[in-house]
């Protein structure tokens, strides 16, 4: 009798164990837990739809996926952000394309000055271009989505009206936007964009180039006095959410379908965003007092002519790369216009 009731207990003890440690023999499968890393402040809208991605897809598949969302570079800077992906160091990155000049050869054609008037448009040029062209330099990540801000402006302590106003300036910039303040005679600096509220408060730069929501997102309004817009250097910066390749492809394909649907989504959002926050970086500049200028019709026709050996270096570069350049400039300048 005493040894029938040990083996019940022990054959209790056994099936009880066996369920903790196998919790998916009731449906409790462990999720797979992904970090994701973006230089964004927290409070920045862009780590605000981050999140709001991540547990959209944490959602939808019934929480086999976790997300955690790592804002301000804590996980890893912005320059170093996509390799960090492909090394494993983050499952997931928000990486700039511009940041690490040379890497996306052909994908440098979307940050040229092409003219953009919106970050919807931006942001739809940058998919399209992808889709349409599935450049091989990304090859080593599983990209999510695309998106790119709205135009860049020129931000500064003096006011800006002509060409001659911006020589010697001393302007953060960075990748090929640097290419335009050389171009239109200002001296670029190269700098984080994190490190520019600093720099403009304490002189060490003159101005920065930025959408209008870095006055807001970034706080700039708080330390320059104008803002001068440009069709002719109206460019933007392309933004590339990467996943891991070995993490993408240990995934099942029910969940990477999942996944695929809420990026296709987020395009949308995103480019609604960017637009979204360059009203509120406009209206918040406004607001402290600051001028929102636009440069004249004769000014801009001087600036294009200035920044247009951009695009010709641009073909030049790729050709002797052996990449379709001049076909993916000509789609990009052909559709900006239809998608504006």
């Amino acid at each position: 009798m005493r040894n029938r009731k040990l083996g019940f207990l022990i054959l209790c003890l056994s099936i009880v164990g066996f369920s903790y440690f196998n919790s998916s023999a009731f449906g409790q499968a462990t999720p797979v837990k992904l970090n994701y890393s973006h230089h964004f402040p927290a409070p920045h809208s862009i780590n605000v739809l981050a999140n709001e991605w991540g547990k959209e897809i944490e959602k939808r598949t019934n929480g086999k996926v976790v997300i955690t969302v790592f804002s301000g570079g804590t996980l890893m800077p912005a320059d170093k952000c996509y390799d960090g992906v492909v090394k494993g160091i983050a499952d997931i990155g928000l990486a700039v394309a511009a940041f690490t000049r040379g890497k996306f050869p052909l994908t440098e054609a979307l940050d040229l000055p092409l003219g953009y008037k919106s970050g919807m448009a931006a942001t739809k040029l940058t998919n399209e271009y992808f889709s349409q062209f599935k450049p091989k330099e990304f090859d080593d990540v599983q990209v999510m989505y695309l998106h790119g801000h709205g135009p860049g402006a020129l931000h500064s302590k003096k006011p800006v009206n002509k060409l001659e106003d911006i020589k010697g300036m001393k302007i953060r910039s960075t990748g090929l936007s640097a290419k335009i303040v050389a171009a239109i005679g200002g001296a670029p600096v190269a700098m984080p964009i994190s490190e520019a509220y600093d720099a403009l408060s304490r002189g060490v730069v003159d101005g920065s180039l930025a959408p209008m929501e870095a006055l807001a997102g970034w706080r700039w309004g708080e330390v320059v006095k104008f803002s001068v817009e440009s069709p002719s250097f109206g460019y933007t910066s392309t933004f590339v959410v990467v996943m891991n390749k070995e993490k993408w492809n240990a995934l099942p394909p029910d969940t990477q379908k999942i996944i695929k649907e809420v990026n296709e989504e987020w395009i949308e959002k995103t480019g609604k965003n960017w637009d979204a926050i360059e009203d509120a970086g406009r209206d918040f500049t406004l607001k402290l007092g600051n001028k929102v200028t636009s440069l004249s019709k004769e000014e801009n026709e001087r600036v294009a002519k200035a920044v247009r050996p951009l695009l010709d270096e641009y073909l030049k570069s790729t050709k002797e790369r052996g990449l379709p350049g001049e076909g993916v400039l000509n789609y990009c300048l052909n559709r900006l216009k239809k998608l504006q």
